[in-house]
């Protein structure tokens, strides 16, 4: 099955003329998961054609306004679209009162049920075929990453199993029994199907390169990582716990993920090219975001 991943916005702190605040969209079965929610998000929605009724939950790194505002108003453009289902927010375990003031305002239109849960790091939710768990990250703040992991499914060897003579109902029937009688001879589903695994999509903003990410982060297929500063301005990521392009990148090396995508840049970066630089000087496969970047896995 298809991952899709629209990095909504791609600011750090506060915006340009060419990038908005945080969110991150994954699209997988017609589930909308957003991943932070600064201002803005809703119109980077509309612009790529994501109906806001579809989002199953949103994902708060932490509570700074720059990934948290666009809440207000996208509940409030679900509640005139008639939105039934219930919504998810998850937030820093303790600071559920923030996300509570910004929902809070324009009752009247919010008619479905908005359930906010505070989070520590393990599961924090389950969808079909997937679950999303978060991970402690550091910031001056509670922040967490989140990681999107897709089941693993059992795959049929199909020609092998025809050989033996498997057919229609039969492997429903192996599937629930494990094993089951063709002819004289016994089938075991171990000897006719394969595991494939699940696809990780891996977020994590708003802190500074750790070894809960690398774990985190293990053989993902996407890592997607704050830069929000160059390797000369090191000493800024560290005075205010964020990270820069150079020490995110090593942190994608030794990880093994098989890509890289760079957000959460700082406004004092007019083009992306040095950033980018030194990113491949760690890791080949890294791309710098721009709003609206959009891949599938």
């Amino acid at each position: 099955m298809q991952i899709k991943i629209i990095v909504l916005g791609t600011a750090g702190s506060a915006p340009t003329k060419e990038r908005r605040m945080p969110s991150v969209a994954l699209i997988y079965e017609g589930d909308v998961l957003l991943f932070d929610c600064g201002e803005g998000t809703q119109f980077r929605m509309l612009e790529h054609g994501i109906n806001p009724v579809r989002v199953k939950a949103i994902f708060i790194s932490h509570v700074h306004g720059d990934h948290t505002i666009g809440i207000a108003g996208l509940v409030r453009t679900m509640g005139m679209n008639n939105r039934k289902e219930p919504l998810f927010i998850f937030v820093p375990a303790g600071d559920e009162k923030v996300i509570q003031s910004l929902i809070s305002f324009d009752k009247p239109l919010i008619n479905y049920k908005i359930i906010i849960r505070g989070i520590r790091s393990g599961l924090v939710y389950s969808g079909r075929d997937y679950e999303v768990l978060a991970f402690r990250l550091r910031h001056t703040i509670p922040t967490y990453g989140y990681v999107f992991r897709e089941k693993s499914k059992i795959k049929f060897k199909k020609e092998l199993a025809h050989r033996l003579g498997l057919r229609g109902e039969m492997f429903s029937k192996l599937e629930k029994r494990g094993s089951i009688k063709v002819g004289k001879k016994t089938i075991t589903l171990k000897r006719v199907t394969w595991r494939q695994e699940g696809k990780k999509i891996v977020y994590a903003t708003d802190t500074r390169p750790t070894a809960a990410t690398v774990a985190a982060a293990r053989n993902a297929d996407l890592l997607i990582h704050e830069s929000s500063y160059k390797a000369a301005e090191i000493g800024l990521a560290k005075k205010r716990l964020h990270s820069s392009a150079g020490e995110v990148a090593a942190l994608a090396r030794k990880a093994h993920v098989k890509r890289l995508v760079l957000t959460h840049i700082s406004a004092r970066h007019r083009t992306d090219a040095e950033l980018l630089r030194d990113a491949k000087k760690f890791f080949k496969n890294s791309v710098v975001a721009k709003d609206g970047y959009t891949l599938v896995i």
